[in-house]
């Protein structure tokens, strides 16, 4: 198997371990640390992330440079650049520094609703936070190196075991008394030594090296002209999923924020499902359109990747719209008195909206993911990350205003509010100027899939009056809607091709047997 398909695998399966192991931890965490001190780490977090900016794209720019020097077999062009980026990397540490110490005497007038207490573990975290980012974008540099001489097993490999230990690490130090501090020191404990396990990768066994041949300011002008596209995404994509909580940070206490971050993480887990799915089919998609595929082609593709997803998407917005509040009560709740740290009913439910209103308003961009492959293959970026950068800023600032009356559910009205304005535009934007059909793919899109998905969803209804509040009748309820999704789905709702995906898999395992 080659490394491009083995890298493939284990991406899914990080992703795997990442949703599965974040769902089992998150409320482990929130019982140790109590709702106070999570809202404090997700807020300090939220902030970090937007130091996190000052990267300006660079490590992607890297994997595409070194696989340009790498095809043209140009050794001294790919040691000259990696020279240039180490420079260009120690003046982006000296920023996050930088940028960290201004912010840090601004703490105090920033978290308005934080007590003493409070301000003072938030200053602490944020002060190893800021270090651990000093040492962490540079070190970035070494998977970006793996990714342009395509070794993608290794950073894969070393992502998955880091995630694995620290998972395991972050247990036994919430078990042996450690607080939100510990958790942050264990992050940076291990960035440092995943950082020199790469460069050892890279420096010994790739046998890369660093040498600044020549200083040209141009050749820096280049760099920056192909990351600064990957850097405005960086901003919107922090938009989209920080903003929220540095808005919240200045107006709410820390409880808050703490709500907010469980819901947004909800969010985030149910885009992954449909991404692991759609990238499979991503590079036939570029390569289609290098080639100057008709629109109807791409249209044909879209509908395919669309319907493929949207089938995925449904079960788990089903499920979640039917059975998510009970979920939410059982894995983070601890009924009216809430005592452990655990949240109330009337706390989870506000989860439960936060994360609903994320997947109605995340469903549209993940059924056209392939639409990003084709724009990025036709260097028509621009458009979109403008479009989305604005309206972003204005989903900010509504969310900021509806904050002050609806707390985190406000908040997060007014972001995807703004999510929902760009891509019904960007609609407009495939149609007339890519050339898709896309009032097609809105009609092959729902065929027979929406009738059954409103079929389930009424069945789901009449499951959950089976008895019971606790984990059986969770899981009773969990495995009845699935069955019944899974036939009327197979039986009524695929086309033949789909059932063949499905059944392929299925089909081979038993053989093997």
């Amino acid at each position: 198997m080659s490394q491009l398909k083995k890298g493939a695998l284990l991406t899914y399966l990080k992703i795997f371990l990442i949703n599965v192991v974040g769902i089992v931890i998150t409320p482990l965490i929130v019982s140790y640390l109590g709702k106070d001190e999570y809202g404090i780490f997700n807020a300090i977090g939220a902030l970090i992330g937007t130091i996190a900016l000052l990267d300006f794209g660079l490590t992607n720019t890297v994997v595409r440079f070194i696989a340009k020097y790498r095809a043209e077999k140009d050794r001294e062009g790919e040691e000259n650049f990696l020279g240039t980026v180490r420079i260009l990397y120690a003046a982006v540490s000296t920023l996050v520094v930088i940028s960290g110490s201004i912010f840090y005497f601004f703490i105090d007038s920033y978290f308005t609703k934080f007590n003493a207490e409070e301000l003072r573990i938030a200053k602490i975290m944020f002060v190893i936070l800021v270090f651990n980012l000093a040492i962490q974008l540079p070190g970035m540099i070494f998977t970006g190196i793996c990714k342009g001489y395509e070794k993608f097993v290794f950073p894969e490999s070393v992502g998955i075991i880091r995630y694995i230990l620290r998972s395991l690490t972050i247990v036994c130090v919430l078990y042996f008394g450690g607080r939100a501090i510990a958790l942050v020191i264990v992050d940076t404990i291990f960035n440092m030594l995943t950082i020199s396990v790469s460069a050892y990768y890279v420096l010994v066994k790739l046998k890369v090296r660093f040498k600044l041949h020549k200083f040209s300011k141009s050749f820096i002008l280049q760099i920056f002209q192909y990351s600064s596209w990957i850097f405005l995404f960086a901003i919107v994509n922090m938009l989209q999923w920080k903003s929220g909580s540095w808005v919240l940070g200045a107006i709410s206490i820390p409880k808050v924020l703490g709500i907010y971050g469980i819901g947004i993480a909800l969010g985030t887990y149910y885009g992954a499902f449909s991404t692991a799915i759609s990238s499979v089919f991503l590079p036939r998609a570029t390569q289609m359109s290098v080639n100057n595929a008709s629109g109807e082609e791409l249209t044909n593709m879209m509908i395919k990747l669309g319907r493929l997803s949207f089938i995925i998407l449904m079960y788990i917005f089903g499920a979640f719209l039917l059975y998510g509040e009970q979920f939410i009560n059982l894995w983070v709740g601890g009924g009216e008195s809430a005592a452990n740290g655990r949240y109330t009913a009337e706390e989870c439910r506000e989860i439960y909206m936060i994360a609903l209103i994320i997947m109605i308003g995340y469903t549209l961009p993940l059924l056209q993911a392939f639409g990003n492959s084709i724009l990025e293959a036709k260097n028509k970026l621009s458009f979109k990350a403008i479009l989305y950068l604005s309206f972003m800023i204005v989903g900010v600032v509504v969310g900021g205003f509806l904050a002050m009356k609806y707390s985190a559910t406000g908040m997060i009205i007014g972001l995807v509010g703004g999510w929902m304005i760009v891509q019904n535009v960007m609609n407009f934007y495939y149609h007339h100027t890519i050339g898709l059909n896309i009032i097609r793919f809105f009609k092959e899109l729902l065929h027979k899939v929406v009738l059954v998905v409103l079929l389930v969803v009424a069945v789901g209804y009449f499951i959950n009056y089976i008895p019971g509040d606790g984990w059986f009748s969770f899981i009773a309820k969990g495995v009845s809607y699935t069955l019944v999704f899974a036939v009327t789905m197979y039986t009524l709702g695929m086309l033949e091709y789909e059932r063949e995906l499905f059944r392929k898999p299925i089909v081979s395992l038993l053989k093997r047997k």
